[in-house]
């Protein structure tokens, strides 16, 4: 059979995994996964928890289970979930979502992402804007809704923008600005000056904000600020996030997405002939999580801080440069000064040689600036804790 057309190449090709000779590579965090199997290391490269998340909202997934909440939900998304997200908003940021017509219940943050983009791109010619390194699905989804991706460098120490270069990135070609903050894979969060100007520069261009929030309560200086509540930001902002980093429930795949109606409706007409509904007994679970005390929320942000620090700890003692988190699933480290200025390579021996799995930054960068990140490697921290000291006895027992 002749080589196959479609779709897929443009998506395979904007994730960087189509060779050459039209050959689909495993994704970074498939291959490492793979390693850690065979060699027993401990698995710090993908962003899931090891653990459960909060009690009451598993059970209350049993309980719809058992209740028969089975079948197809609201094409929207059950009733319930959406009046708990829209508290949720209102309760945590201030912001004001109508149940009815400014939200929608997605197969996780992803989904909202590429409906999104498959909804709102309309040209060849319009260019999407995202902050590099980044999420690895972006440029995927970007490539398959047929626009350019146009990336803003976030560069060490502490991996802000540079406010000119962000400027003369966004231009009236610009239709999104895809924003993730708190950021994966950095930890970075975006300072006020760098919020407004991303505003200032999506109503000079005519632009769509929209924001992948899923880290919302997982920053560890201060409490997160959406950019939808900035002054101008809620009539052109899509906000998304999702349950799965909050309440330790990645597989659940509960995500959602509020912004204006129009918008709203725009992404819900694509969105219903992708996955169309999901995760029935799930919906009513996560209006539980999400009605939870405060307190859950802050004792979640704690207990990851002090899983970071286990974790950077074990990573200095090994000679690592560790770029602490402000926020998210993942700490950075400089591996250059331990013979990682490669660090593909060096997490590739890494399973063998220390006992651990990690994946290398270049994995969420466009293949013209890997070369930028080249000596930094990636470390999930939402680990047990007794799975994080011994990642970090390993590390710092290791001979590099």
């Amino acid at each position: 059979m002749s080589a196959i057309a479609g779709a897929w190449r443009r998506t395979a090709a904007g994730a960087g995994l189509l060779s050459p000779e039209g050959v689909v590579a495993p994704t970074i965090f498939a291959e490492m996964s793979a390693l850690a199997v065979r060699t027993g290391a401990i698995n710090l490269g993908q962003g899931f928890p090891d653990e459960d998340g909060p009690a009451e909202v598993l059970e209350a997934a049993r309980t719809a289970i058992s209740q028969g909440i089975n079948q197809y939900p609201p094409g929207r998304g059950f009733p319930d979930l959406l009046e708990a997200i829209c508290e949720h908003q209102r309760r945590f940021f201030g912001i004001d979502v109508d149940p009815a017509t400014e939200v929608i219940v997605t197969a996780g943050a992803t989904e909202a992402l590429t409906a999104t983009l498959l909804a709102l791109i309309d040209s060849p010619d319009d260019e999407v804007v995202v902050f590099e390194p980044y999420y690895d699905s972006y440029a995927a989804a970007v490539a398959l809704a047929g626009a350019r991706l146009r990336t803003v460098p976030l560069r060490q120490p502490d991996f802000q923008p540079d406010l000119d270069v962000l400027a003369a990135s966004v231009t009236d070609r610009t239709r999104i600005i895809l924003v993730n903050d708190p950021h994966n894979p950095t930890g970075t969060v975006f300072p006020p000056e760098v919020q407004a100007e991303i505003v200032r520069l999506a109503h000079l261009h005519d632009a769509i904000i929209v924001t992948d929030e899923v880290y919302e309560h997982l920053t560890f200086a201060a409490p997160h600020v959406p950019i939808a509540t900035l002054p101008g930001a809620a009539e052109r902002t899509l906000t998304i996030s999702s349950a799965g980093k909050t309440f330790s429930t990645t597989g659940w795949k509960i995500g959602w997405i509020h912004g204006p109606a129009d918008l709203v409706t725009a992404v819900l007409t694509v969105k219903q002939y992708l996955t169309y509904v999901n995760g029935s007994p799930f919906q009513p679970a996560i209006a539980v999580g999400l009605r939870m005390p405060e307190s859950f929320f802050t004792d979640a942000a704690a207990t990851l801080a002090h899983k970071h620090q286990i974790l950077g700890d074990g990573l200095r003692a090994a000679g690592f440069e560790v770029i602490a988190p402000q926020g998210g699933y993942f700490t950075v480290a400089d591996a250059t000064q331990l013979g990682g200025a490669d660090a593909a390579a060096f997490c590739r021996a890494m399973p063998e040689k220390v006992g651990v799995v990690a994946i290398p930054l270049s994995a969420f960068v466009s293949p013209e600036h890997q070369g930028d990140y080249a000596g930094l490697v990636r470390f999930a921290a939402c680990k047990k804790v007794d799975v994080l000291k011994e990642a970090a006895a390993r590390l710092a027992a290791a001979t590099f």
